[in-house]
């Protein structure tokens, strides 16, 4: 497998494609790739990381999804790896002129130890797990020649929402955008004056130790970087996830600000009828429901103008990020404002509010990137946190979809099991994640420590019988979970099931534990 034939079929002084070369099979997971394609007419290439290089396929009328469905694939030369990350305009009368869209990416997994073997034999068996395609397709040789079948498996895929068949995986761009050429998101990241930094992590606390404090209120939403440079802006979680497609009058809003170039952390929130922020409503602004008002708490300024500001103190981190904001008045970019009252009056004032709790930041403190060092604190009036989950139990009376969901916090390489969840699913909420659920289904248990038989007061444990009723699935998925406490058997009491998260790995979830 080597790249010749797709070297020899392009001018790299006339076309932005990567010249590349072959890479080598380390000890990562393999990626595909899915590329809308407009060229002479419209089809999309199936991408799959096979001996260093990315083994392609033209679907002229786009990946299967029906249960069985088979659809043409011609196979078509190697391209190089860096080609998943392609996306943009080839001029026309250069092979394959026309738009490039990257439709879909993710990991891809085949079913045998010997994928090159299979594929030499004509049959590929694999599974994708991407940011829109998920479950089994074969692809399987119709003779000696270029000509086969790409057959979805057995398994009905969930329907795509139009977003999602219209949208870009990588950029969030439609494909009319990229031939347009729409602004690209910022170069902030690759900058040598001011690289992506990891945001700085609040440790949770009963009560703040010694010294000065300055208390902010603990907003529910979805932590931001707001990367600023020009006029193009991107949003970006603490995973460098894209926020920007999602937000789109927060990243107007901060292109609006005098400076050129800088860097904000904050939070994306969305504001219930009573201006409170509701974390619920964020998730659902993605929907067909009526999008609720949304707006940004900026709480810290890292960077302006190129330059790093990590290294001062607090305060005159805020001060500069309090002027910067201070000349805009539509409301939309907030500063949050900090208290230096007494944590006992502010923690009852939060509480009246119905407002999660309080972020502490001791006074002079440096930004300290990615680290939990205890100079951010947390005090939670709601107890709250992510859980992965690892399986769900049949529904019951009228209810449609699934029972409760199976949660759990990693210990190390371990997923152990916390408990139950079966309230605050709306009918959305039920639909939404029954069809993840099957996307994932799994023949094996997650959890370290289950079974369990023995006997809970609070129904959190799992009887010998009750194992065999649950649908096991891949920890892939996050749920945000309200409940009152912990039980000394390490389980939820009282959870309440509040929103999926997109935001956090599900490696990072663990029990979060006061110090």
């Amino acid at each position: 497998m080597a790249l010749e034939a797709y070297r020899g079929k392009r001018n790299f002084g006339q076309t932005p494609e990567p010249k590349g070369k072959r890479g080598s099979r380390g000890g990562g997971q393999r990626r595909f790739v899915v590329q809308k394609h407009h060229a002479r007419a419209l089809h999309y290439d199936l991408r799959l990381e096979l001996g260093g290089v990315l083994v392609s396929w033209a679907v002229p009328r786009g990946i299967p999804l029906k249960a069985g469905e088979k659809r043409l694939a011609v196979k078509v030369e190697d391209h190089p790896l860096s080609y998943r990350e392609f996306e943009g305009n080839i001029p026309a009368g250069e092979y394959g002129g026309g738009t490039v869209q990257v439709w879909d990416r993710g990991t891809f997994l085949p079913t045998t130890r010997s994928p090159l073997k299979d594929l030499e034999g004509g049959k590929l068996h694999f599974t994708l797990e991407g940011q829109k395609l998920g479950g089994e397709w074969f692809l399987v040789r119709m003779r000696q020649g270029n000509e086969w079948l790409l057959i979805r498996g057995s398994e009905e895929h969930r329907k795509l929402t139009r977003e999602e068949r219209d949208t870009s995986a990588l950029s969030g761009k439609t494909v009319g955008e990229i031939r347009r050429g729409k602004p690209d998101t910022p170069n902030i990241l690759s900058s040598n004056e001011a690289p992506f930094i990891e945001p700085m992590k609040a440790l949770l606390v009963d009560s703040p130790g010694a010294g000065r404090w300055r208390y902010e209120l603990k907003f529910d939403g979805y932590r931001a970087l707001a990367c600023k440079e020009g006029k193009a802006v991107a949003l970006l979680s603490r995973t460098r996830q894209e926020l920007t497609q999602r937000f789109p009058e927060v990243a107007e809003a901060v292109a609006a600000l005098m400076p050129k170039r800088c860097v904000l952390d904050g939070e994306v929130v969305a504001l219930d009828p009573e201006g409170r922020p509701s974390f619920q409503l964020l998730q659902r602004d993605a929907s067909e429901e009526e999008r609720p008002p949304i707006r940004y708490y900026a709480f810290d300024l890292l960077a302006l103008e190129g330059k790093s500001l990590v290294a001062l103190p607090l305060e005159k981190r805020r001060s500069k990020l309090e002027r910067l904001l201070s000349k805009r008045n539509d409301g939309l970019l907030r500063y949050s404002t900090s208290f230096e009252s007494d944590v006992e009056t502010l923690l009852e004032r939060a509480a009246s509010l119905k407002i999660e709790g309080l972020i502490g930041k001791r006074s002079g403190s440096l930004y300290e990137p990615g680290r939990r060092s205890g100079a951010w604190i947390k005090l939670k009036l709601i107890r709250e946190q992510e859980f992965v989950i690892g399986g769900y139990t049949p529904p019951k009376g009228g209810r449609s979809g699934f029972g409760a969901i199976l949660v759990g916090t990693y210990q190390g390489a371990r997923l152990l099991y916390a408990g139950k969840v079966g309230s605050g699913f709306s009918n959305v909420d039920l639909q939404s994640l029954s069809e993840q659920f099957h996307r994932f289904a799994s023949a094996q248990c997650p959890f370290a420590d289950l079974p369990e038989a023995r006997a809970s007061r609070y129904g959190q444990t799992i009887t010998a019988a009750a194992m065999k009723q649950v649908q096991w699935i891949k920890p892939r998925l996050v749920a945000q979970v309200r409940f009152s406490e912990w039980t000394k058997e390490g389980r939820l009491r009282h959870p309440v099931f509040v929103a999926l998260r997109t935001d956090k790995p599900v490696k990072e979830v663990v029990r979060e534990r006061v110090n």
